[in-house]
């Protein structure tokens, strides 16, 4: 799944950016198949689901389905996979619109629906997002929850696989997978089977110390 760094990392390559100090993307704007390697990416998904599951970055909006979530993240694919894909880019950053509206156009509505899915950590209950706080879910703006959290989710008959959120850490439920451990900071790569739920996990604290994360 496309997350914000890997939006990121192509805004820099497509020179809409300047790389931030602690990116670790250098192997890949020095590699020799760069292009290739970036067109690769910009064809990946936004969101996926089949059967029981779904896969998401960063989380949804309380007031979507899977369904409806299905449909926006393929108006972002097809955008990325456009040859207006430049555009997007040039126009990505910026936290703004916070909500949802159906009657969100151009890259207004793009850009809702990306920031969503991919930078989602907190919102209110009626989906208004909120991107200053990182931390663990304990600690909250006021008037804000976890975006799992809101009363009503329409996605909540669905289980949902996530990341992004390093600081809620391991979550299993009967309809949520968070699975950001921390394996950039020295936590663990944590993977799920399926099919049992079985969790499997790797160290990263040797990956970390190596040089190909500094």
């Amino acid at each position: 799944m496309l997350g914000n760094h890997d939006l990121h990392l192509l805004a820099v390559a497509y020179g809409f950016v300047k790389p931030h100090r602690k990116d670790t993307i250098e192997q890949v704007l020095a590699a020799p198949d760069r292009a290739e390697l970036c067109d690769w990416l910009r064809h990946q998904r936004l969101f996926y689901a089949e059967g029981d599951y779904a896969l998401v970055h960063a989380g949804l909006l309380p007031q979507w389905s899977v369904k409806k979530a299905a449909a926006l993240a393929h108006e972002v694919e097809q955008e990325l996979r456009s040859k207006h894909y430049l555009d997007f880019f040039e126009r990505m950053y910026g936290n703004e619109p916070r909500s949802w509206s159906k009657d969100l156009r151009g890259m207004a509505r793009l850009r809702m629906i990306t920031n969503a899915m991919t930078r989602l950590r907190f919102c209110t209950p009626e989906g208004v997002m909120e991107f200053d706080h990182k931390g663990p879910p304990e600690i909250f703006p006021a008037g804000h929850l976890p975006w799992y959290e809101a009363p009503n989710r329409k996605s909540a008959d669905s289980t949902l696989i996530f990341g992004h959120w390093s600081a809620l850490g391991l979550q299993v439920r009967s309809n949520l997978m968070a699975l950001d451990t921390g394996c950039l900071w020295g936590g663990d790569l944590t993977a799920v089977r399926l099919e049992d739920r079985q969790i499997y996990q790797i160290s990263c604290k040797a990956l970390t110390s190596s040089t190909h994360w500094q």
